[in-house]
């Protein structure tokens, strides 16, 4: 049996020695980029390699031309994950310290390579350490090399091109998954320009996780984003937020309820507007 979204903290625990399991550590902070990676040599769930956002995640920003997490390159991820152990056999879990919004980038980005056999740590680091389980201590871990051959999927990737052609066509949903008051435009941390891309509708991707720090409930979910689609199918919904990560997390969640085929823009708003041109919306 194989986990594809989520799988509890009990459940990894059982699979700590299994060498077909590979844990993840995907702890990072957009405003101390060093943080994760500092916090993970202190102490990491036992056997977990160490996966930076920037470094390992995400390919070559261009000025002008992509957001601020362009995925990789193909072959280069392919590589990356064979160095960390991963082929076709391997059940990866992923974890990090923020209810799976960091995680859930490796998850959609093993899928989108097509390996399912995927999950993200349901209630992650916080939930594993509040559990009495074993931890590691004694600095940065290593698997054994494997060889990673899965191949990219580019129906689960929508380009600038398709999300400009989605807005002229009402069967599609375009989903912005960043937290309201910068879908709105009225609060903007991170990117130079606030607003969002005209025509999307706000799904915070905080909505996913309940207060314990858990995911809803599949049915749950379903629901949320059931209302979320309107009149579009599943199918017809393009997710994104500022760089491509927290729409994962959206992602995932949609993938728990039961919902597939929705596609990601990975550039999201920080790609949108490199150009000057492409239009804004606020309010």
């Amino acid at each position: 049996m194989s986990f594809k979204t989520l799988v509890s903290c009990e459940g990894l625990a059982r699979r700590l020695d299994d060498p077909d399991w590979a844990i993840v550590d995907c702890r990072f902070s957009l405003g101390d980029t060093e943080k994760g990676r500092s916090a993970y040599r202190g102490a990491h769930i036992p056997g977990a390699i160490y996966a930076h956002l920037d470094d390992d995640l995400a390919g070559p920003i261009v000025p002008g031309k992509t957001g601020r997490h362009p995925l990789p390159d193909a072959e280069a991820f392919r590589r990356t994950l064979s160095g960390w152990g991963i082929d076709g056999k391997v059940q990866v879990v992923a974890y990090d310290d923020m209810g799976g919004a960091i995680a859930s980038r490796l998850w959609w980005m093993l899928r989108w390579l097509g390996h399912d056999a995927v999950a993200v740590l349901n209630g992650g680091w916080d939930h594993w350490t509040r559990g009495d389980h074993p931890i590691h201590v004694d600095g940065p871990q290593q698997r054994t090399p494997r060889t990673f051959r899965g191949e990219s999927k580019t129906e689960m990737v929508a380009s600038t091109e398709d999300v400009v052609s989605c807005l002229a066509d009402p069967a599609w949903r375009l989903i912005d998954s960043r937290v309201s008051e910068r879908y709105r435009g009225e609060h903007e941390p991170i990117d130079p320009v606030a607003g969002r891309i005209p025509g999307a509708i706000n799904a915070p991707h905080v909505d996913s996780v309940g207060a314990d720090g858990l995911y809803l409930p599949p049915e749950q979910l379903r629901d949320h984003f059931l209302q979320v689609l309107g009149d579009s199918p599943p199918d017809r919904a393009v997710f994104y937020c500022g760089s491509g990560v927290t729409a994962a997390r959206n992602l995932l969640a949609f993938a728990h309820a039961g919902l597939t085929s929705a596609r990601m823009y990975p550039g999201s708003w920080s790609e949108w507007i490199a150009d000057p041109s492409r239009p804004i919306e606020t309010g």
